[in-house]
């Protein structure tokens, strides 16, 4: 299976949930998402999924799964999608306009733009961080403070194109899919989760949890990839 990390993340978020599996003796891939866009993101997480021999389990956090449901229709070899606390747009949404048409959360107001250099004759882009002092609060409630500050310190930004490329047509409406919802998600909000999870028409499972639930309850992520994995054999 190959795990796709959302914005302001890295693989390594999925630490705990790759332990967790660990004893299913399953081949995991954590992919490194550029978070440049949400067009090229899913062009590169397809060429890692088809550089895999066998079958793809792929599961998307957060922005992830705005990735993985474009990364699914680019190869054959994806069998299923797993969504974690995720944005699953349909063809031509973009996630700026989906999160202006859900309840506000805490993410707008905590994002912080700032202009980079994209190659060396010095072209520029616009890309997003998060406001340090609130992290936690729109990321990680139910994170450790000490691990919250490491996650905040790490966290790589994510470029304008992430929110506002228009997304293909979805992988959801033609594979089976799983969705975790977090009820206390304050980055993408648990209603517009269980939108996208009824829409999509997932096997739901709501985790009492913060954004960040794959770091904060790993089992209960592995636990619906395992019933995923199960159901896809």
């Amino acid at each position: 299976m190959v795990l796709v990390h959302g914005a302001f993340n890295a693989g390594s978020s999925w630490a705990g949930v790759i332990r967790a599996l660990a004893p299913d003796g399953l081949t995991v891939v954590a992919v490194a998402n550029p978070l440049r866009g949400l067009l090229s993101d899913a062009a590169y997480v397809a060429s890692v999924v088809n550089a895999i021999a066998g079958p793809v389990l792929l599961v998307g956090h957060s922005y992830g799964g705005a990735v993985i449901t474009n990364a699914a229709t680019r190869t054959p070899r994806v069998v299923g999608l797993v969504y974690v606390a995720a944005v699953a747009p349909d063809a031509g949404e973009t996630i700026q306009a989906l999160s202006a048409q859900g309840p506000p959360t805490l993410l707008g107001p905590a994002l912080r733009p700032a202009t980079v250099a994209v190659d060396a004759a010095g072209a520029t882009t616009t890309e997003f961080s998060i406001d340090r002092a609130g992290f936690q609060a729109v990321l990680a409630a139910d994170v450790a403070a000490d691990l919250a500050t490491v996650m905040a310190a790490t966290q790589r930004p994510v470029a304008a194109a992430a929110f506002t490329d228009a997304s293909g047509p979805p992988a959801w409406k033609s594979l089976p899919s799983w969705f975790i919802v977090a009820t206390d998600d304050q980055a993408v909000g648990a209603d517009a989760e269980r939108f996208f999870a009824q829409r999509a028409g997932a096997t739901t499972v709501e985790v009492a949890a913060s954004h960040s639930v794959e770091v904060s309850q790993p089992q209960a992520v592995a636990g619906v990839i395992r019933a995923a994995v199960a159901a896809v054999a």
